[in-house]
């Protein structure tokens, strides 16, 4: 996926303002965030960089045909491109997914930070790492001094991790358990830690975090933590005319033919993109906090308003969502951000374009909702109903759009 560049300044109304400044920062980096909480950053510096339903095309197959064993990138034929594949090539193809997550400075480096500069956490406690991948995060854990890690992993990666804890002297400490959460047996009645890198897309792509809930409902002590325990989703809007009209307005005229049948397709679902800082034209809003301590399973269904508030004159395209991730029981609050305005991370922004362009002049605000629940078919997958209207100056606007990521 190309990088766009920053804030279509041509397409403004008269009387563009530079975005103002404000006072204080947040989890974002940048400023004019609501509600975010502060964070202390990873050791590690670095540059930042930082319709109604219409049947999507492959739809008898959905993320869960290759969910275990390859990350699919969004796109009709990348998915497909997965569907056929026999186990080992799974395991090949999630190689680079794999890769690119260990390479994560931000996701990686903060897991290692919470866990080394928190020690006390893991000293001679029993963890549970859900979702163990390679088994990194049963490393640093055995590393910080547990007593012992299980490491459940579903996929055939959970081979390669039995060999790269053995191979790294740890299988003493850590004991890799191939297979579903909800499916296996421990070996111990509870554990005093449960780690996991569950975060998807969007947050909630893949619904990782119910398989979290069930372990932490099975097997965690009365007094045990989860790591990491509290995410936020966030809500923004952007300028983005060159890149919706390379990436959905290019179906309308194609050589000549009318493709827009495929841009329906590509309305619908959500884009994973890096999004520049400049092209932010509101404010950033929480719409959701979840503390995986106390939270039911039930609980990644939600409804939540918004109302963002335009900080110059612009266009809006889309509206951008993004989270951010804290692990309150350490020493001192640690955590990471995947804004726009934050080094880039694996997970990037998730863009959902707008039917309208809505012409916005500094002050007035887009109003609306945002209904996000899994998928009743593949409760991996996540629909989203966004409800927004704006009645400004220039532009006066109503609608309903709905999304699927799959």
């Amino acid at each position: 996926m190309g990088r766009r560049k920053g804030g279509n300044k041509a397409l403004a109304p008269s009387g563009q303002k530079s975005t103002p400044d404000a006072d204080g920062m947040n989890l974002d980096g940048g400023k004019g965030q609501e509600e975010a909480p502060e964070v202390v950053a990873i050791e590690e510096k670095a540059e930042s960089s930082n319709l109604e339903d219409s049947p999507l095309i492959g739809s008898d197959k959905t993320s869960a045909d290759y969910y275990f064993d390859s990350y699919s990138h969004f796109g009709i034929a990348r998915s497909l491109s997965l569907i056929h594949k026999p186990f080992s090539a799974h395991l090949l193809a999630s190689s680079p997914k794999r890769r690119e997550m260990l390479k994560d400075v931000v996701r990686t480096k903060t897991y290692q930070n919470v866990i080394y500069q928190n020690s006390f956490l893991f000293k001679n406690k029993v963890v549970l790492d859900v979702g163990a991948g390679t088994g990194i995060l049963s490393l640093f854990c055995a590393k910080a001094g547990a007593k012992h890690v299980y490491a459940v992993e579903c996929s055939l990666m959970a081979d390669m991790a039995k060999e790269i804890v053995q191979t790294n002297g740890y299988s003493n400490v850590i004991t890799v358990l191939k297979g579903k959460v909800e499916e296996i047996e421990l070996p111990v009645a509870h554990v005093d830690v449960i780690i996991s890198e569950w975060m998807g897309y969007f947050l909630l792509f893949e619904n990782m975090l119910n398989t979290v809930l069930y372990a932490r409902d099975k097997w965690l002590n009365n007094n045990g933590i989860v790591l990491p325990d509290k995410a936020s989703l966030y809500l923004t809007a952007i300028e983005d005319a060159e890149y919706k009209e390379d990436k959905i307005e290019f179906w309308n005229n194609v050589y000549g033919f009318d493709m827009s049948c495929i841009k329906k397709q590509a309305m619908i679902e959500p884009l994973v993109d890096t999004v520049d800082q400049n092209q932010i034209v509101t404010n950033c809003q929480l719409l959701k906090t979840m503390d995986i301590s106390k939270m039911a399973p039930g609980d990644v269904s939600f409804m939540a308003p918004f109302k963002l508030v335009a900080e110059r004159n612009d266009y809006i395209h889309a509206l951008v969502a993004y989270f951010d991730v804290s692990f309150t029981k350490c020493h001192k609050l640690m955590g990471f951000s995947t804004g726009p305005r934050s080094k880039a991370t694996h997970w990037k922004q998730t863009v959902l374009y707008l039917e309208d362009v809505l012409t916005i002049c500094e002050g007035e605000a887009v109003v609306g909702s945002l209904t996000v629940e899994p998928n009743e078919r593949n409760p991996r997958d996540v629909d989203i109903m966004l409800k927004y209207s704006l009645n400004g100056q220039h532009c006066q606007v109503s609608r309903t759009q709905h999304y699927k990521m799959r």
